[in-house]
């Protein structure tokens, strides 16, 4: 059985499921299984979509964002990439057993790695050189010349030209997935469209009525949308080049939802005392590029829909401060202040403040000493400094127009698969373990997540199996997909 995964990056429930125009989507859901899929802490991008593949927690894979803080006198931040990640995947395990995977624009997959198959690295960050083997970079550029891996600092576009710029990446981006599915020899396929992320993130408050900034009747009320519409033909022009063994899974690794504002985390950890600068900057300054005094600071933060707070602890930091016997005095007494955190007009942010080991089975280097998420994930936290406040609201150019939510979406079509309908509590780590064994391939035993099918096959199925009833509705759904005749 081939598997074939359609990441759509950001894509939320809401939408997906609930606009009748969306068709195939719509078809897809009655032929099989779906549901919301609860994301991992934090919603970003890197780690969720590694911890979709590996089937285990961000802590275990020791990857918590896009830069790993580190305290190096010449480099704040490491920018992380797939060469650390050594966990079995859904393709490696495939690839163990024989069989060749393809893969275009799955995050973090940058270098791409040798393996048998084709892979497009996703835009982390922009290279020339993104493809395994490199002559898939000739085949590209010969079918639609330049590859736009990303839309280029989304948040500075006017209007108009995001929307354009978006719709010319994913038009090309799906021809090119398009054309990998006709001319490769593939077992395993997936693809992350990172356009609805990018989308969602220029229009979200002309489409969402609870923003402060909305406008009813705006020109681009309708722009996600009919961007969703546009992706539901992308899936029609899919579906009608696979074969009728072909497992189909849709995902989204989380969602995304209204922004309130933004928190400046270091600006906070600098009043506090616990981040030392040399200088405070005159300009808004990134944290890789402050002045800091290692040899006075307690903690760093690194931001986004949530945060990382490191602690400077010695021993563990070239340059530590902390002691470790104070460490968990500490780490309870910073807890307590980030909880009282209020926003500028005196109403609780509603801080939840998380310890790694009481969410990850394990915890690796790299991973922050505390997480916090504020407002339910309606406050994004920005890690530079020089605001000269605490909060950000409004039009300010560090703001999105909408934050990640701890919600995805997942539809879920097998020939042999037992799952029918509305599925409730799925979990991120779940799906890798469901999809190689609903594709007959071994499951590692580092996954953490369980297979739907085992843990739901009982609710649906008996020792006879199917009913002659049951069979009929699931041929009959089948049937409208073209799998059968």
């Amino acid at each position: 059985m081939k598997i074939l995964v359609i990441g759509l990056d950001g894509a939320t429930p809401e939408l997906l499921f609930g606009d009748e125009r969306l068709d195939n989507f719509r078809r897809l859901m009655e032929a099989g299984c779906y549901g919301h899929l609860e994301t991992v802490i934090p919603p970003h991008r890197i780690p969720a979509w590694m911890c979709m593949a590996t089937g285990q927690d961000p802590g275990s894979l020791g990857t918590w964002g896009l830069d790993k803080p580190t305290n190096n006198p010449h480099n704040n931040l490491e920018l992380i990439s797939s060469k650390p990640i050594w966990e079995p995947s859904i393709w490696s395990q495939i690839a163990r057993e024989g069989k060749r995977t393809c893969l275009i624009g799955v995050p973090l997959w940058y270098p791409p790695q040798e393996r048998k198959g084709v892979w497009v690295s996703c835009p982390l960050p922009h290279k020339e050189i993104y493809t395994y083997p490199t002559s898939v970079n000739k085949q590209i550029r010969k079918l639609i010349g330049s590859y736009p891996m990303d839309v280029k600092h989304p948040r500075f576009y006017k209007k108009n030209q995001l929307q354009e710029e978006i719709y010319t990446m994913s038009r090309k981006h799906f021809q090119v997935v398009r054309y990998f599915l006709q001319n490769t020899d593939w077992d395993y396929f997936q693809l992350v469209e990172i356009g609805p992320d990018r989308l969602q993130h220029g229009f979200w408050r002309f489409h969402d009525p609870q923003p402060p900034l909305h406008e009813p009747g705006n020109p681009y009320q309708e722009v996600i949308r009919d961007y969703y519409l546009y992706l539901d033909h992308e899936l029609a022009a899919i579906l009608d080049i696979l074969s009728e063994d072909t497992l189909i899974l849709v995902i989204s690794c989380y969602g995304v939802q209204r922004l309130e504002g933004g928190f400046c985390l270091n600006e906070w950890l600098v009043r506090e005392g616990l981040l030392v600068l040399n200088e405070y900057p005159q300009e808004i300054t990134s944290f890789n590029q402050l002045s800091v005094n290692w040899e006075k600071t307690l903690v760093w933060g690194e931001g986004g829909y949530s945060a990382g707070l490191f602690f400077n602890v010695k021993g563990r930091e070239p340059r530590g401060t902390l002691s470790e016997v104070n460490y968990e005095k500490f780490r309870d007494e910073i807890g307590k202040k980030l909880k009282a955190i209020s926003n500028d007009q005196g109403k609780s942010l509603e801080a939840v403040v998380l310890k790694p080991e009481e969410i990850y089975t394990k915890v690796r280097p790299g991973v922050p000493d505390l997480l916090v998420q504020f407002g339910d994930f309606s406050w994004r936290v920005v890690d530079s400094v020089g605001h000269q406040t605490l909060y950000l609201q409004g039009n300010d150019p560090y703001l999105d127009d909408c934050n990640h939510g701890q919600f995805g979406s997942f539809i879920l079509v097998a020939p042999d698969n037992p799952l029918q309908g509305e599925i409730e509590k799925v979990r991120l780590l779940d799906i890798a373990p469901t999809l190689l064994e609903l594709g007959g391939y071994s499951v590692p035993s580092s996954m953490q997540g369980k297979s739907l099918r085992a843990d739901k096959v009982s609710n649906v199925t008996t020792d006879e199996g199917f009913s002659a009833e049951e069979e009929e509705i699931i041929r009959e759904r089948l049937s409208g997909l073209g799998y059968i005749g």
